[in-house]
């Protein structure tokens, strides 16, 4: 099986994902998103399509005209009935792709927190986040409508839309279940402008808070994307 990966900056990979997919017989292959023809990713193939995140708005189409191309694959690959998984960026571009509205939000989410689970859902697959400590990362400024006949499945006390579900094939998540521990060094690296111009935060707050939750993480992360996959079977 093939899975194809737009990313949008080095640091934002699969994490903990990449694993997963490798342990389910998934040959994995990044598509940089800026320098390579994402209309190589056809509607029907590969088997799955995962979206990551980075620091740009998905309606910034006059200053990245890709996202253009982004969200046309996306669509049409929904359209097909193909699975898509669209992590921060990823799920804002995934609401575009299904007619949903993305737009600023009232500040930044930046940091760890718990989230709280949709209680109407009858199977959500973020049920493993509940464990230990149950927070995840959030680091967005965006946010997103909720697309017609989707599933909200997750909230949290800033943002009450932290994703939803399309159908079984596509799963968006606007916070971020797939970093590890160590992998959040070169966060800070890369987001090293955007931290010193957000009031409240900084490095040490966010390396300590990564020390404490981040193992968990590690841990539950990887459950949620096992459980998609199960569903999709």
């Amino acid at each position: 099986m093939e899975c194809a990966v737009i990313r949008h900056v080095p640091f934002e990979d699969l994490g903990s994902f990449a694993d997963v997919l490798d342990r389910r017989g998934y040959q994995t292959r990044y598509h940089e998103a800026g320098m390579d023809d994402l209309a190589a990713i056809g509607p029907a193939d590969p088997d799955l399509l995962i979206v990551l995140g980075g620091p740009i708005g998905a309606y910034e189409d006059a200053s990245y005209p890709f996202l253009k191309q982004e969200i046309a694959v996306v669509e049409h690959r929904l359209a097909g009935n193909r699975p898509v998984l669209g992590i921060c960026l990823g799920s804002q571009i995934m609401a575009r792709a299904l007619g949903a509205r993305v737009y600023p939000g009232h500040g930044k989410e930046i940091g760890w927190s718990r989230l709280d689970l949709a209680a109407d859902v009858t199977v959500n697959c973020l049920t493993p986040l509940s464990d230990g400590a149950g927070h995840v990362l959030h680091w967005h400024g965006d946010t997103f409508d909720i697309p017609d006949g989707a599933d909200l499945l997750a909230s949290s006390d800033m943002y009450p839309h932290q994703g939803f579900q399309w159908n079984t094939v596509g799963l968006a998540l606007q916070f971020h279940p797939e970093v590890t521990v160590g992998g959040m060094e070169r966060w800070f690296i890369g987001h090293a402008n955007e931290i010193a111009n957000t009031n409240g935060i900084d490095v040490p707050a966010l390396r300590q808070a990564t020390r404490e939750y981040g193992p968990d993480l590690e841990a539950s992360g990887p459950k949620v994307l096992e459980n998609w996959l199960n569903s999709l079977t």
